[in-house]
């Protein structure tokens, strides 16, 4: 199993500014290289705690390309309802190109009220701005004299500039949250999966997961499947406890920002969202003990942190961990020496 990090920040401005985020951030990187992990990834939101600081995941990422020399970027995801498909297209191409082809992309809906009210987009135009960009910029990548209309965009025709370095384009991954439908699209389109499983029902995630997997094989039996990144927690100490002491309020941070973007719901309804008016509520019950209880973060020693991995596995099948260490106001230090007692405790032991 392979395993990657994860940036999704949930820092107060007034605890982290973002020179200071970004110096950490890229350190962390930096030693997920050495330490032979798979990926950074990080996402794309704006203006709130949750996620904010990282408006630009093609910007991190460059940094990122320019200080390590084997891991792999990948956008977490990037939003194309906030984004002209020529700009994503070359943005991301560039990415490659500067990278030498370490670039996979992550694409997704976008979720949050505020931020469709600040860019003057419509929830219920999500869907369709979504599939139709997501096709645009894979069209661009691929074609020549590409000329694209749909209800949000006219252009062309047009030989995009630059080209990505891998061949036919870098490994599309799009992020699916619980409606059966969105999983299988994924599989019809050959694109690969990632999930966050924090707030999802197991037994519905699995179900979804084999939806998506058998819809992969029945519709592209000659492309390879690869194992679904799945964004969770992380954080190991010598012991349970001294691991969730030191946690506790920075999963509970996270658990707060979430919830506090979440309230935006209560009072919008899209049948694009069906069932997030539900999500504030979710949130909130969501406790410290019932995230470690339930694995829905890897918190604990490192035997512990091992069989949660094994309990994830054991559920959604074949997956690559994409470890958050750095969330809430968790100090650099604190984040670091978790990561490393992974890479040296967890990583070489072989998932049962």
């Amino acid at each position: 199993m392979e395993y990657g990090i994860n940036f999704f920040p949930t820092v107060q401005l007034s605890q982290n500014s973002g020179e200071q985020y970004y110096d950490e951030a890229l350190r962390l990187s930096v030693a997920a290289d050495e330490l032979g992990f798979s990926h950074v990834r990080t996402v794309e939101h704006y203006f709130q705690p949750y996620g904010g600081m990282m408006p630009s995941p093609i910007v991190f990422l460059t940094m990122v390309a320019a200080r390590t020399k084997h891991i792999r970027l990948v956008t977490g995801a990037v939003l194309p309802i906030f984004h002209h498909p020529i700009q994503l297209a070359g943005e991301l191409a560039m990415l490659d190109s500067i990278s030498h082809g370490r670039l996979s992309v992550g694409f997704a809906r976008a979720f949050l009220p505020e931020e469709f009210d600040a860019f003057e987009r419509s929830l219920d135009e999500s869907r369709e701005r979504y599939e139709k960009g997501l096709e645009a910029v894979i069209r661009l990548w691929t074609e020549d004299n590409v000329s694209h209309q749909d209800r949000f965009y006219k252009f062309g025709p047009i030989s995009m500039m630059p080209r990505p370095v891998q061949q036919p384009y870098p490994p599309v991954y799009v992020a699916a949250v619980g409606t059966p439908a969105s999983f299988e699209w994924a599989g019809k389109q050959g694109h690969n999966m990632m999930v966050v499983p924090y707030l999802a029902k197991f037994e519905d995630l699995a179900a979804n997961l084999k939806l998506y997997r058998d819809t992969f094989w029945a519709s592209h039996p000659e492309k390879t499947l690869r194992p679904v990144q799945m964004s969770v927690h992380l954080h190991i100490a010598e012991t349970d406890a001294a691991a969730e002491q030191e946690a506790r309020e920075h999963l509970d941070q996270y658990v707060k920002v979430f919830h506090s973007s979440a309230t935006a719901w209560n009072e919008r309804k899209s049948d694009n969202y069906k069932g997030y008016e539900e999500l504030a509520k979710q949130l909130a019950a969501m406790t410290f003990e019932r995230t470690v209880g339930e694995n829905r973060a890897l918190i604990g020693s490192p035997e512990t942190v091992a069989k949660q991995v094994s309990c994830l596995a054991e559920w959604f099948g074949e997956i690559e961990p994409s470890l958050s260490t750095m969330y809430g106001n968790m100090p650099y230090e604190m984040s670091e020496r978790s990561l490393r007692l992974f890479a040296q405790e967890v990583m070489p032991r072989e998932v049962q």
